[in-house]
This record gives C-alpha cells, structure tokens and sequence, in this order.
C-alpha cells in the first residue's frame, strides 16, 4: 500500500517536471529575444522601417557594409546580393538590392530574415526600405530586385569599421495561406 503511494507521488512529480520543461521551453524564444532585444545582441535588426531625417554625414569615417544571402535547403530561388561589399559614410543614405529568381515550376513565397555582425553594430544598422519587412512572391521561373535602402548611425562606435548583413530566405509556401492571398486579392 505504501509503495503504490510513493509510485503516485512519484509519478506525479515526474508529469509536473515534464509540464514545467515544456512551459520553460516555450517561454525560452519571448525570453531571448527581449535578452536580445535589451543587450543589444545575436545581430537582429529592426523588424519595421526607420525613418530618415536629415543627419550630418560623416565623410571622415568610411564603414565597410558586406552583404551576404543564403537561402533556405527547401527554397527553389537564386538569391544573391546586387554588391557583395560596399563603402558608406555613417549617416549616408544608401541604395541596394538583392536579386531572387524563382527556379521552380510554381508559384513560391518567401521571407527573409536579416542579421547584423557583430551583433553590437545591429543597433546601428537602419533599414528605411527593406523587402525583408515583407513576404515576397514569385511565380514560376520568375526573378525579381528586391530594394534595400538603409543608413548606418553615426553614434556606430569607432571599434566597428565592418558591418555584415546576411539575410536567410526561408520557403514559406503554404498551399493554403497562398491560396487564402489569391482569394483576398480577387475580392
């Protein structure tokens, strides 16, 4: 009899150990990205436009902007940076873009992730236009520019002369949700 007890005890810890390792689980990623968010680390951007106002530009400094786009393993595109490497001003506003061609024999969509290295300059790195902010869509064997316009802080510390922004396309078709968008759009 006391045996059984202690096997119900036991068992009941062990289901609310597991309850509390999933709650902790899914409480991780909110609690990252605010650490993130917060430190000023893992190179993530802006997840919506800055806006631009006139600034000095500072023409003493030059910061080497490199662009980098790696695509999904399930992504049928082509995705490739315009410049691979650029010389900008802190404060300049500069013009970019990326290119996609859609390889497939289907209509795609895709959405882009970027992140800033060294994760400190990601706070100083501001997207105005960026096509990250939205979910792209190609039809077959369809390519397109994607504009990117951004502007390096001129408070970008003096340690950091090279700023590196990758952008991972992920596939995020889903027969349904495009289906869904087609509705919408026929409205």
């Amino acid at each position: 009899m006391e045996k059984a007890e202690s096997n119900k005890k036991l068992i009941s810890m062990l289901i609310a150990g597991a309850i509390g390792m999933f709650g902790f689980g899914f409480a991780l990623v909110p609690l990252y990205d605010v650490l993130c968010e917060q430190l000023g680390i893992n190179g993530k951007t802006s997840s919506t436009a800055s806006s631009y106002q006139a600034m000095t530009i500072d023409k003493s400094r030059t910061v080497t902007v490199e662009f980098m786009a790696q695509i999904q393993s399930d992504m049928p595109w082509e995705f490739t940076p315009e410049m691979k490497r650029m010389q900008v001003h802190p404060g300049e506003l500069i013009r970019t873009n990326f290119k996609a061609i859609n390889l497939s024999m289907e209509e795609t969509l895709g959405q882009a992730i970027p992140s800033v290295s060294p994760g400190q300059g990601a706070a100083y790195f501001n997207k105005t236009e960026c096509f990250c902010f939205n979910q792209q869509r190609l039809t077959a064997k369809a390519s397109a520019e994607l504009p990117l316009i951004f502007f390096v802080d001129p408070d970008l510390p003096e340690s950091i002369s090279t700023l590196t922004l990758s952008y991972t396309l992920y596939n995020i078709t889903d027969r349904g949700y495009v289906d869904a968008i087609e509705q919408g759009a026929a409205r």
